[in-house]
C-alpha cells in the first residue's frame, strides 16, 4: 500500500507494511551472531588480560620489591594509564573489537569509557565538557558501587 506526499515541491513516497510482513522482513534480514565465539573470545582475551595484570604484580613485587598491596595498586595504575593511552590512540577500539566483552575487564573498561567520553566532549571546554561528561559516567558508577557497598556491608553486620 502506498501513499503519495508531496512537501515543499519534494514528492515522497511512504510505504506502509502490514505487521506480518515488517516482521517476516526483519527475521529475513537479521544479522546472525556467533554468540559462542563471541563468548569464547571473551572469555580466553579477559583471562589473558588478568594474567598481564597478575604477571605485572608479581614482577612489581619480585623486581622493586614492594609489598603485595603497593603492587596491587601500581598494577592497577599502570592498567590504567594503558587503556587510557589506547584509548587516545584508538588502538582500544580495534581490541574490543577483537576481544568483545573481555576487553572491559572491570578496571580497563572503566578506563577507556571515562577517557572517550573525555575526549568526545573536550570541544567544549575543560570544565562544562571533559570534567561534566567525564564524571556523568564516573558518577552513576561510584554511586552503584557506594550504595551496594552500604547495602552488603549492612546484611553482612545483621547477619554476624
Amino acid at each position: 500500500m502506498y501513499k503519495k506526499y508531496y512537501i515543499s515541491s519534494k514528492y515522497y513516497e511512504v510505504i506502509f507494511l502490514d505487521k506480518k510482513i515488517f516482521q517476516e522482513a526483519i527475521e529475513k534480514n537479521k544479522t546472525k551472531r556467533p554468540i559462542l565465539k563471541n563468548s569464547i573470545y571473551a572469555f580466553v582475551i579477559g583471562g589473558l588480560v588478568c594474567l598481564v595484570g597478575e604477571v605485572i604484580r608479581l614482577l612489581l613485587m619480585r623486581i622493586f620489591k614492594v609489598d603485595n598491596k603497593t603492587a596491587n595498586t601500581l598494577m592497577l595504575l599502570i592498567f590504567i594509564t594503558l587503556s587510557s593511552l589506547f584509548t587516545g590512540l584508538g588502538l582500544y577500539d580495534k581490541f574490543g573489537q577483537i576481544a568483545g566483552a573481555g576487553a572491559f575487564v572491570p578496571i580497563t573498561g572503566f578506563a577507556n569509557s571515562l577517557t572517550s567520553s573525555a575526549i568526545e566532549s573536550k570541544s567544549e571546554g575543560i570544565v562544562l565538557g571533559t570534567m561534566m561528561n567525564m564524571f556523568k559516567l564516573a558518577g552513576a558508577i561510584i554511586v552503584i558501587g557506594a550504595v551496594s557497598s552500604v547495602l552488603f556491608g549492612t546484611i553482612i553486620y545483621l547477619l554476624r
